[in-house]
């Protein structure tokens, strides 16, 4: 089964990107991720089996607390990605970083320099075949305030099924 593990960005922040999400797709015909907003923590990886990766995670949300996050304005790579751009809290990325190291000890989960430490925070906006409009795309949104203050709050498990994104489990912070 594949999986991808991501924490979901919720309230105002997680409401604007859904919004500006489809009025891109309308006026551009941009497409994104079939996943709702979110920063991704490890891109998608097969597995048969999450039950050890289930516990870790449960114990980790247990043991480390809600962290902050800011998004302000846009940004993008190349001419492949237009994005939100996230100031991940210095508490955050101690949370984050840590949290890297323990999914590391997991054989079936490998890191590249993407979804790793060093990874760049962001909530996609447009990310599908946008070559061709990505400047118009981003001459669109850049005007847009875009500022939020946000929490790293959740980490959650998708799983691919019937052509989707599907919500496998959530994990609270406390």
């Amino acid at each position: 089964m594949r999986y991808v593990i991501v924490s979901v960005t919720k309230g105002n922040a997680g409401d604007f990107n859904n919004r500006l999400r489809k009025n891109l797709f309308e006026k551009f015909g941009a497409k994104s991720s079939k996943l709702p907003p979110h920063f991704t923590i490890k891109s998608p990886f097969e597995s048969e089996d999450l039950s050890s990766l289930e516990n870790m995670l449960q114990k980790f949300c247990n043991s480390n607390p809600i962290s902050k996050y800011k998004i302000d304005g846009y940004e993008h790579f190349d001419d492949r990605v237009v994005y939100m751009k996230v100031l991940m809290s210095p508490q955050g990325k101690i949370i984050h970083d840590k949290l890297i190291s323990e999914l590391e000890k997991f054989k079936y989960i490998k890191f590249n320099n993407h979804d790793g430490k060093d990874k760049i925070f962001h909530v996609t906006l447009a990310s599908k075949k946008i070559k061709k409009s990505y400047k118009d795309i981003f001459n669109y949104v850049t005007p847009i305030p875009c500022s939020f203050d946000c929490t790293f709050d959740n980490i959650s498990i998708f799983k691919w099924q019937d052509d989707t994104w599907v919500l496998h489990k959530e994990y609270l912070f406390k």
